[in-house]
């Protein structure tokens, strides 16, 4: 049954339907960007942090997202309340070295840029008018290769080296071996999840970070809500929505190209929580003085800037999702490819990070 909401008007001549999906999205995402901009949960810097400064405190807060999610998720996948099997993340067929090469474009960018997709908007709620610049480039690049000029050639390379495995998620490898599928699923979820709650809490100093365990707890429950919302919540057989959790290149193509046609164009999850996560991080960077604008200080920074932006668009498209959208809630589904993509992002990421080059150099001036 399709679960909305009615709104009347004052005047009581009409009857607004909102739905819930829509509404969900805002909410979760109004959550993400308060945690987010308090506790500075990102990928990047969390790479930045551990590779150049030995502080590992915010990577073992995204270890600990991703444990929250895996576990929540299976729990939802495991009692039939949510298909994820209908996710982007599992399909049938897929392409390994489209989606490596996207996530290792997409982990260079966010270096470039100094800061993924997500925060990007959050930054942009604080003030940080590059962050406009960013997160506009995203879509546009992201809309490009989604529908657009690059389209063709990612088709092309897609149709080339697609595949379709006997299995594309760790549970659906397990059941192969001989497995009922709801031990396959018990047994991939204790193993992951258990391996990145020992890694995350065998640092004293991060059994100390208080704000950062639940900035990870957090954010993983709101990956699991984000399943529940279109999962569950938007459940209907006769309009069907994509299930869908928190994830950023695809909905920012889509929040540009609303802004400009929405009176021909659908609100959905993604848009709503991109306007929530902006807002969120607006209303708690105000409350808490945080609010400050700020701009790029030169022709170099605005480049790079850009460059990493477009690298981001092209690359999360490519790899069918970001550091949060494949990272995060698609390792949730323990699929085959979101692995790919997390480990393409980590090379892209760690190439940038550590490159002796001019051209990357510059990322950290």
């Amino acid at each position: 049954m399709h679960k909305q909401w009615e709104h009347s008007h004052n005047n009581g001549s009409r009857i607004v339907m909102i739905d819930l999906s829509v509404a969900s999205g805002f909410v979760i995402g109004l959550v993400f960007g308060a945690v987010d901009l308090l506790s500075g949960f990102c990928l990047m810097s969390s790479l930045r942090d551990m590779w150049t400064k030995s502080d590992t405190r915010k990577i073992r807060s995204f270890a600990t997202a991703i444990a929250i999610a895996i576990i929540g998720t299976q729990i939802l996948a495991g009692s039939g309340l949510v298909n994820i099997s209908t996710s982007i993340y599992l399909q049938p067929s897929f392409s390994a070295p489209l989606i490596f090469f996207g996530g290792l474009l997409f982990g260079l960018g966010m270096v470039l840029a100094n800061g993924c997709a997500s925060r990007a908007l959050v930054l942009l709620g604080k003030g940080n008018l590059r962050s406009l610049v960013v997160i506009t480039i995203i879509g546009i690049t992201a809309q490009m290769t989604l529908k657009g000029l690059i389209a063709p050639a990612r088709i092309a390379f897609l149709d080339w080296t697609r595949t379709t495995p006997t299995a594309v998620s760790a549970p659906a490898l397990l059941s192969t071996m001989g497995l009922d599928d709801t031990a396959a699923r018990l047994i991939a979820t204790l193993i992951a999840s258990s391996a990145l709650l020992i890694y995350a809490f065998s640092d004293k100093q991060f059994r100390r970070a208080y704000g950062q365990i639940a900035a990870g707890v957090i954010i993983g429950l709101l990956v699991v809500a984000g399943w529940v919302a279109t999962g569950w919540l938007a459940a209907d057989d006769f309009n069907p929505i994509p299930v869908a959790s928190l994830t950023f290149v695809s909905p920012l193509a889509d929040s540009v190209q609303y802004t400009m046609l929405s009176t021909g164009l659908t609100l959905n999850f993604g848009i709503a929580l991109v306007a929530g996560v902006l807002i969120g991080s607006l209303v708690t960077a105000t409350l808490t003085g945080r609010f400050e604008l700020e701009g790029y200080t030169s022709v170099t920074h605005t480049g790079r800037s850009m460059a990493g932006a477009a690298f981001m668009g092209i690359g999360g498209a490519m790899a069918y999702g970001c550091s949060i959208g494949q990272g995060l809630t698609g390792v949730s589904t323990l699929a085959m490819p979101s692995f790919i993509a997390l480990i393409g992002i980590l090379c892209g990421a760690a190439f940038a990070i550590h490159s002796r080059t001019r051209l990357l150099a510059f990322a950290f001036r």
